[in-house]
C-alpha cells in the first residue's frame, strides 16, 4: 500500500459498537478521486465520518501518508486532511471571511491570531470558489448553497493534501456544481490533491471519478473505475429501480416509456429525435422509432422510452427487411414524424419511410 497516500484496511464502522459495514478496504492516491455512491441510508455518511475521525471505528485500521491516524494529532491530521460534511454548521454572529479563516488555524499560535499571509490565503480561497461577495456577510444569513462554498473555501485554505466531502454538490446549483468540480479537478491535477466524496448525483460521478466505492449491503458491493460501475444493469441493482431507467450511455435518468400499442411513428437519426422521444414521453403517448442505427445517439434514448425500435447494426445501410418491418409499424400509426431532412447512402430508406407517410397524409416534419 506504499503508493497510497490513504488506505484502510479491514475498517469496519457503526454506531454504539454495532457494526453497519463490515472490512471496508478504500484506498486513493494523491491525485486521485475517489467517489463513494449508493442508495439513501446505505452508510456513505458513516464511512467518511469514521474516516475522519468524527465517529470511532469498531474494527480495522485508517492509514494517511502511511502512518496509522489515530497515532496522529488533531493539528497533524488538520495540516493534512480537510473535511466538508453534510452537518450544517451554526456557528454564532460569524461573517462568512471569519467561517473561511478557521481553516488558518492549524497554522496558527494557541491565541489563533492569523498573520497577513494567512489573510491573503482566506481571500483567495474566497475567489476561488466565486465568494468574494460574501465576506462580510452573516454566515447563518446566507443559503444553503453559499454555505457550501464557503466551507469549501475554508477547506481549500486549509492547504489540505486531501479532502474528504459528503455530498458537496448538494444545495447547489447547476452553475456551482460544475465550478465546485472543476474546483476539485484543478487542485487535483495541480496540486496533486486526493479527494474522497460521496455523491448522488450519478451523472457527475461518473465524469468526474478515478475509482467508484459502491456502499450497499453489510460490505461494499463494488469497487472500480467509472467504466466498470457505470452499467445500466449494475446501477439498477445497486438502487433497486423499479420504475423508469438509468442510461449508462448518457449517464442519466430517463422515466418509465408510455405503455401500449405504438400511435406515432418517429423517424430521426444523429440525435434530431431525442427531443421528440421525451416530448411524447411526457404527454404519455407510446410511440415507435426507426429505423435507428445502434451506434446511434437516438437509438441510446429510443430503446428507453419508445415501445417499439427498430434497429439496424452500426455502420450497414438499412436494409429491405428492416424497411418492410418499420413501414408495417408505420402504417398503423396515426401520425408520423420526421426529424431529420438529411438522408444520406446508409439511411436511404428512411427517405423512402417519409415519402409513403407524406402519400398517406400522416406526415409531420420537424
Amino acid at each position: 500500500m506504499n503508493n497510497y497516500f490513504f488506505y484502510t484496511d479491514k475498517m469496519t464502522v457503526g454506531y454504539d459498537g454495532k457494526p453497519l459495514i463490515k472490512e471496508i478496504e478504500m484506498k486513493v492516491r494523491r491525485g486521485e478521486i475517489l467517489t463513494l455512491i449508493g442508495p439513501n441510508g446505505a452508510g456513505k455518511s458513516t464511512i467518511l465520518k469514521s474516516i475522519t475521525r468524527q465517529l470511532k471505528t469498531i474494527a480495522g485500521t485508517v492509514y494517511l501518508d502511511g502512518r496509522v491516524m489515530r497515532q496522529m494529532s488533531d493539528k497533524e491530521v488538520s495540516k493534512r486532511l480537510a473535511v466538508v460534511l453534510t452537518e450544517r454548521i451554526r456557528p454564532e454572529l460569524m461573517t462568512c471571511e471569519e467561517v473561511v479563516a478557521t481553516g488558518r488555524y492549524p497554522y496558527t499560535g494557541q491565541l489563533g491570531i492569523l498573520s497577513k499571509k494567512d489573510w491573503e490565503k482566506v481571500w483567495e480561497a474566497m475567489r476561488i470558489v466565486s465568494a468574494e461577495d460574501l465576506k462580510k456577510r452573516d454566515f447563518a444569513a446566507i443559503s444553503d448553497g453559499q454555505r457550501q462554498r464557503i466551507l469549501l473555501a475554508r477547506a481549500i485554505c486549509q492547504e489540505p493534501e486531501i479532502i474528504i466531502l459528503d455530498e458537496p454538490t448538494s444545495f447547489l446549483d447547476i452553475k456551482h456544481k460544475l465550478e465546485l468540480l472543476t474546483i476539485l479537478k484543478n487542485m487535483v491535477r495541480q496540486s496533486s490533491v486526493a479527494v474522497i466524496m460521496s455523491l448522488h448525483e450519478l451523472d457527475l460521478a461518473q465524469k468526474v471519478s478515478d475509482q467508484v466505492v459502491c456502499v450497499h449491503g453489510e460490505y461494499i458491493e463494488k469497487y472500480g473505475t467509472p467504466e466498470e460501475i457505470f452499467t445500466s444493469e449494475y446501477i439498477h441493482r445497486l438502487y433497486g429501480v423499479t420504475s423508469g431507467s438509468y442510461n449508462a450511455d448518457f449517464g442519466c435518468l430517463e422515466m418509465e416509456a408510455p405503455q401500449g400499442k405504438p400511435e406515432v411513428f418517429v423517424i430521426a437519426g444523429n440525435g434530431s429525435g431525442i427531443k421528440e422521444y421525451r416530448r411524447l414521453q411526457r404527454a404519455g403517448i407510446p410511440f415507435a422509432a426507426g429505423v435507428l442505427h445502434k451506434n446511434d445517439i437516438d437509438y441510446a434514448v429510443a430503446k428507453t422510452l419508445a415501445s417499439r425500435v427498430i434497429a439496424e447494426e452500426a455502420f450497414e445501410e438499412v436494409s429491405k427487411a428492416h424497411y418492410e418491418e418499420a413501414w408495417r409499424v408505420m402504417k398503423e400509426c396515426r401520425s408520423v414524424v420526421c426529424c431529420t431532412q438529411t438522408f444520406g447512402t446508409m439511411n436511404r430508406r428512411n427517405e423512402a419511410l417519409m415519402k409513403e407517410a407524406e402519400k398517406l397524409g400522416i406526415l409531420r416534419k420537424e
